[in-house]
């Protein structure tokens, strides 16, 4: 299976090193195919437009020397191709590639001279470790470019863009479409509008270092999620409790509980307050139910449902409140299966982080927070998790020994010891009351049936994004609901089984902007 790394500019930088050092790859060598990368790109998505010509700026480090490279390969599909030199000392690569370009018919002109027309423009100005606000002529050609009204493709990342953080200084470039090397950065996935769609494109990089986070994609998903079999019965299907759903909170364990029955789980029971058992049982009769007064302490019924459960959802709807933190407590204590912690069930413990640890200590647990759960939860961590959800959630799950799903754009799953898994699934629907509860049905259904936490929140992410995908196809994300995941998890099941992946070298992945009309 191949692995789309995520990177911080420190490790592009190092990748970059090992493959000229180790590998003995030569920089010219990867340069040529990172431009040629970019023209095929530029090509295939803007055909039309290259009658018009293309626009090349370029600055005097390596990602202007990829620009060049691009520009001298637009001009031999006989494109009439303007390159703008910005001044400054040009590393050799860059220089050599400028000349090159020249005597391929390209036309270089400075950043204050005429550029001429152009269909589409290239952002080669500044490249993966830039930090900062543009300085110096970057800024006038920045600005400049934003004015032409055309689209611009980015090479790594658009100017202005700090990949590492996804700070977005001024001037800055806004992409259609960014080309980039090897693996995503992290300021593409925290800054997807700027970025607009983004290629990532095989240079002929060694190994990505197996520490690095991993974006997870359908061929991942079909590659780690256990089957079925054909002589598998309900119960093997993995069995769970959702707890929760207080007094006029019937919907949020409704929508979990369905979640985790059309994820896969053979067999699902509710556990609630008395008046939200009446609002399930009277649309769901194929959902179980057990009552119980969510007070301090557990009932006879409710403890057979824990001992009996696979795996427990602890938290939609729950309500607020001492004795709900009692209860929460005393629910975690008693659970014998595999646990998912959300919403209230994590309010519960809010700056009390180690507790929750130490009663999810050897289990098989996920807890997934949204940002102000987590900064309620652990609030020496909340600006770091604004920041860099990738540490913050990575530091999370040391603390905690369990799995932790931080939920966002992008979402970060980590679990203690393993390198982070990242979802880029979705659109802002899914920024709705309920949405939350759906993705712990769907995480707790795979719990169930044993898989790794980091693996279940993983696979819950992706395919909860997914199916906002597949809505925003047919209608309006503003309109989403709860009920409008449910119904198409089927088709996208059936859809993500079957799907060819299909191959396009040299682009081994591809992040299409998200829906947000």
């Amino acid at each position: 299976m191949s692995v789309v790394p995520v990177l911080a500019s420190a490790e592009a930088a190092e990748w970059d090193r090992l493959a000229r050092e180790y590998a003995k790859i030569p920089g010219r060598v990867l340069m040529e195919s990172a431009g040629r990368a970019v023209a095929a790109a530029v090509a295939r998505e803007y055909a039309p437009r290259l009658g018009l010509g293309a626009l090349v700026v370029c600055g005097t480090g390596n990602n202007g020397g990829d620009g060049f490279v691009a520009a001298r390969a637009l001009a031999a599909l006989g494109v009439s191709v303007t390159a703008v030199a910005l001044p400054g000392d040009a590393s050799p690569d860059c220089l050599e590639n400028r000349i090159l370009a020249t005597m391929h018919g390209v036309r270089v002109v400075q950043p204050d001279d005429e550029w001429g027309g152009a269909g589409v423009a290239v952002d080669a100005v500044l490249g993966t470790g830039a930090k900062g606000a543009p300085r110096g002529a970057a800024v006038g050609a920045v600005e400049r470019m934003m004015r032409l009204a055309v689209p611009v493709v980015a090479v790594d990342g658009p100017s202005g863009l700090d990949l590492s953080t996804g700070v977005v200084s001024a001037p800055s470039v806004r992409a259609a479409l960014t080309v980039t090397f090897g693996g995503y950065r992290r300021g593409h996935l925290l800054q997807r509008t700027v970025c607009g769609r983004v290629l990532v494109a095989d240079i002929g990089f060694p190994p990505p270092d197996p520490t690095w986070p991993s974006v997870v994609s359908d061929a991942w998903l079909r590659d780690v999620l256990p089957p079925f079999s054909a002589e598998m019965h309900k119960g093997e299907r993995g069995r769970v409790v959702v707890v929760g759903g207080g007094e006029g909170m019937a919907g949020s364990v409704i929508f979990a509980a369905k979640a985790a029955a059309r994820s896969g789980a053979g067999l699902v029971k509710i556990a609630a307050h008395e008046a939200t058992v009446r609002a399930a049982q009277a649309g769901n009769p194929d959902l179980m139910t057990v009552t119980t007064a969510l007070d301090t302490q557990v009932e006879g019924p409710l403890a057979e449902a824990l001992e009996w459960a696979d795996a427990v959802v602890l938290g939609p709807g729950l309500g607020r409140g001492p004795a709900r933190e009692r209860f929460a407590r005393n629910v975690l204590g008693m659970s014998r299966g595999a646990v998912l912690v959300d919403a209230d069930g994590l309010m519960a413990f809010r700056g009390a982080a180690a507790e929750l640890g130490g009663l999810l200590a050897g289990r098989h647990a996920l807890v997934t927070p949204h940002k102000g759960e987590f900064a309620a939860l652990f609030p020496d961590l909340a600006e770091q998790a604004r920041r860099d959800p990738f540490g913050a959630a990575g530091a999370a799950a040391q603390a905690l020994g369990a799995g932790v799903l931080l939920k966002g754009v992008p979402s970060v799953v980590a679990s203690p010891g393993v390198p982070a898994l990242v979802s880029v699934a979705g659109n802002p629907g899914l920024a709705t009351g309920g949405t939350g509860d759906v993705l712990s049905g769907m995480a707790a259904s795979w719990l169930a049936r044993g898989a790794p936490a980091q693996i279940a929140g993983a696979a819950a992410a992706h395919v909860h994004g997914r199916a906002a995908e597949s809505l925003a196809q047919h209608r309006s994300v503003r309109t989403l609901r709860p009920d409008d995941l449910l119904g198409v998890l089927s088709p996208l099941w059936r859809e993500l089984a079957e799907r060819d992946p299909g191959f396009d070298p040299p682009f081994i992945a591809r992040l299409d902007p998200p829906a947000v009309h």
